[in-house]
């Protein structure tokens, strides 16, 4: 018996080798690479020098790293809500099969298989202040992204209109999964189309709700070709993401200790409020109809 049960977890084992082999080397691996670079001094060119907790200090007394966290959480609270919203009112809309589902289905999704970069290149263009598309039909020029007010929305409102046919693909996918037994039984009790929808559809939908709200802070946390190639971080630091202010650490000012203390601080509050979000939705889940 001892004998089978070893040779069982050494089969175990080895069927799962080549999936533990990945996460150690892209994840866990990486990890501790920039937590020791957080601990050292290097310019991507000269030696690398141990300088302890130095740039924690740096970083967590800088008040450039603190007004890139207030930009990613004011960002975060544009973007995450509305494309949220819009994809669960789409996503309800396209379960209908009314005519053309299908084409708008393939619409809403063309923004978010293409490349963040060149949607952002496409959208400055668009919202050039004298040239552009919006600024001929306005007949006025507006600098939509040099405003210091209107740079942040404006990259949010590009970054929702990338991925809401995301979010409205897993709330369709979400949607169409309820068994409709139950939406005939709520119709012969009664229920109105609102109430089946705020009664039956939103309950049983929020394990989709809880893949949504986490992978949305996740990728928008992390936003920076849109930034990028919008705005550059500007307009007075207003856009100044912090995943674009490691960038700017990392090779502009080629101070790579520093941005791998930012990414490790980014990486505990994303890991925080995933965590807060676990605990939300764990007992408010419905896996299972009873």
């Amino acid at each position: 018996m001892g004998r089978l049960r070893t040779r069982n977890a050494a089969i175990g084992y080895a069927l799962l080798a080549p999936s533990l082999f990945g996460v150690v080397t892209f994840l866990l691996l990486p990890i501790l690479v920039v937590f020791w670079l957080s601990l050292h001094s290097w310019d991507l060119l000269g030696p690398i020098r141990y300088v302890g907790l130095h740039n924690w200090v740096s970083v967590l007394s800088d008040p450039t790293f603190g007004t890139s966290l207030l930009a990613t959480a004011f960002f975060l609270l544009l973007v995450v809500p509305v494309q949220t919203v819009l994809g669960l009112l789409a996503g309800a809309l396209l379960a209908r099969n009314l005519p053309g589902t299908g084409f708008f289905r393939t619409l809403y999704v063309l923004p978010w298989i293409c490349s963040p970069l060149a949607i952002a290149v496409l959208w400055k263009w668009i919202l050039a202040p004298t040239d552009g598309a919006i600024g001929t039909v306005l007949g006025r020029p507006v600098e939509w992204l040099t405003d210091p007010v209107l740079a942040l929305p404006v990259v949010a409102a590009v970054t929702v209109w990338s991925n809401v046919g995301y979010v409205t693909l897993f709330f369709l996918a979400g949607i169409l999964a309820i068994p409709r037994d139950v939406q005939n039984a709520a119709r012969i009790d009664g229920a109105t189309s609102w109430q089946r929808f705020r009664y039956v559809t939103l309950p049983l939908l929020r394990p989709t709700l809880f893949f949504v709200l986490v992978t949305g802070i996740v990728s928008a946390a992390q936003v920076f070709d849109t930034v990028y190639a919008l705005t550059g971080g500007g307009p007075q630091g207003r856009t100044d993401l912090l995943a674009h202010r490691i960038y700017a650490e990392a090779f502009g000012a080629a101070a790579v200790g520093r941005a791998a203390v930012m990414a490790i601080v980014l990486f505990v509050l994303l890991l925080g409020v995933t965590l807060l979000q676990h605990g939300y939705f764990r007992r408010r889940i419905t896996h299972d109809l009873v």
